[in-house]
């Protein structure tokens, strides 16, 4: 066996895995069937890739175990990557919420990747797709250009989401065919799409873009949120949804830190003659405020209104409850919810308990974070604690 370490996947668990590993002087292989390294973190971001957060902590993660993630995120945390970014003098700033952007293009943390793998003297081989995988004494690779085999094998082929990018869930069924458990894969930080009479409101508001409050259950997130030509989007959206189900409603506070009632009465004694729409559109964008004065209000001014009705509407734009009729699904979805189950896998090394030597890390994984780079420390972390094992 000429390699110690045989990695499937190029993404940013994969590349992670492969450096730590051979720092450590092991003989890793990187397989992909993509012809490129890191497609998902060049689109990442708006092309500038969101690489980590300061604010990076466990409980920012979904999994069926809140707890597994705290070992891999506290031996290789959101600093530790910060700190490689710094040493290859890539530029970055943090946007909002602790989010950190580079500066320029996300290419440089994927140059920064592959020079890291150069000189740890790691093989990459892209354009090659796996045909099958088997263990007897260690794991042999099958690929359209011959087999390979190591004593270790690193599952980071990511989920299943944004599959023109080229997710196939080969992680996912690998992992089945060793005996894995799997907790049912959905997609993640994906816009949210409706049917009739809120369809029917939001379609010519789409591209329309307000701060708001999203919540489901017992979650909630002040960002902003957009309208789109089939329901809603916009990092609030984005972030609910992980934490929506089918059936579930979710309710929308539109003039967040704004009390929306006494607004509205006294604007009413201030401005009687105004119509609604006017007065809504002070608080509101023109548009979404026309939209809401038309479908919840009379067409009367604001003096023949009674306050019980402006209250009716203040109640409904701080809490507007809508039930989505599903997803964008994998196709727009940011990340892969569920995955391999953590009750699987070691927490400190991201082996398979019952499959030693094979490890699952990144997407592939039970563990979801937020957005806002999140998923790309999970991606680093859970990444170098495997390469640290293998």
């Amino acid at each position: 066996m000429p390699y110690d370490a045989i990695i499937l996947g190029a993404g940013a668990a994969g590349l992670m895995a492969a450096v730590s590993a051979g720092r450590r002087g092991r003989r890793v292989l990187v397989l992909d069937h993509a012809p490129e390294a890191g497609r998902k973190i060049l689109i990442s971001g708006g092309g500038r890739c969101n690489f980590t957060n300061l604010h990076c902590a466990p409980d920012r993660f979904l999994s069926t175990n809140p707890h597994f993630a705290r070992s891999a995120l506290a031996r290789y945390t959101q600093h530790d990557f910060i700190a490689l970014v710094r040493r290859h003098g890539i530029a970055f700033h943090e946007k909002t919420l602790g989010q950190l952007f580079c500066d320029g293009s996300a290419r440089a943390v994927v140059a920064m990747l592959l020079a890291e793998c150069a000189a740890a003297g790691v093989e990459l081989r892209l354009g090659q797709r796996v045909t099958g995988v088997e263990k007897a004494d260690g794991f042999r690779v099958a690929t359209e250009r011959g087999d390979v085999s190591a004593p270790a094998l690193v599952l980071a082929a990511g989920g299943l989401s944004i599959p023109k990018m080229g997710a196939t869930g080969l992680a996912h069924d690998i992992a089945r065919r060793f005996g894995l458990p799997l907790v049912a894969p959905r997609p993640g930080l994906v816009p949210l799409t409706f049917e009739g009479e809120a369809l029917a409101l939001m379609r010519p508001l789409s591209g329309l873009a307000l701060p708001s409050i999203a919540r489901c259950g017992k979650r909630a997130f002040p960002e902003a949120m957009l309208f789109t030509h089939r329901g809603l989007s916009g990092p609030a959206i984005l972030q609910i949804s992980s934490f929506w189900r089918e059936g579930e409603a979710i309710a929308l506070d539109l003039l967040p830190q704004l009390d929306a009632a006494t607004l509205l009465r006294e604007r009413k004694r201030a401005r009687p003659r105004a119509e609604p729409k006017t007065v809504l559109g002070e608080l509101l964008p023109a548009r979404l405020a026309a939209a809401m004065a038309e479908t919840h209000l009379p067409a009367k001014p604001m003096a023949e209104l009674p306050d019980r009705t402006l209250d009716a509407l203040a109640g409904m734009l701080k809490r507007w409850e809508l039930r989505p009729a599903g997803t964008e699904g994998y196709a727009k979805a940011e990340v892969t919810l569920g995955g391999v189950d953590t009750a699987a896998l070691s927490s400190r090394t991201m082996e398979a308990k019952s499959v030693p030597g094979l490890f699952v890390i990144g997407e592939a994984v039970d563990v979801t974070g937020w957005l806002g780079g999140y998923n790309f420390q999970w991606a680093w972390s859970s990444g170098w604690v495997a390469g640290e094992a293998v």
